[in-house]
């Protein structure tokens, strides 16, 4: 899948993919609008995303409600690498999930595509062409 990109004035950013469209932006302080999230911030949330994705879909499987099942993301941001060092994903379910089907729930969302290629990154280039 190819995806394409266009510069759209001050710090915003689209990504145009298929029939969808993403708009980014950057925080007013880095001189942008806030109009939308920034990169980063998307990026981290395709982690969360992608997890939900497989947490709804073991539910289904099961015939489970997943009504007031929550996921939150939390971020270890180490301040000399300026980079995150951990991310925690929690997968808080209310009383009436099964217990029996808590292990099962991580294993789930475990099977994340995000998650898998951050484990295993692809390798990344930068080229320049002529239009």
């Amino acid at each position: 899948m190819d995806i394409l990109f266009t510069l759209e004035g001050k710090k915003q950013v689209k990504a145009h993919m298929g029939n969808h469209t993403v708009l980014t932006d950057q925080p007013v302080m880095a001189g942008g609008d806030d109009a939308a999230p920034a990169p980063f911030s998307i990026f981290l949330a395709s982690l969360g995303t992608c997890a939900g994705f497989y947490v709804k879909a073991f539910c289904d499987s099961r015939g489970i409600s997943a009504d007031g099942i929550k996921i939150t993301q939390k971020h270890k941001f180490n301040p000399m690498s300026h980079l995150i060092e951990d991310i925690v994903i929690d997968i808080q379910v209310p009383d009436s999930f099964p217990e029996k089907y808590k292990a099962a729930i991580i294993k789930a969302a475990d099977q994340c595509a995000v998650k898998k290629h951050l484990q295993n990154p692809p390798s990344i280039r930068t080229i320049a062409t002529q239009l």
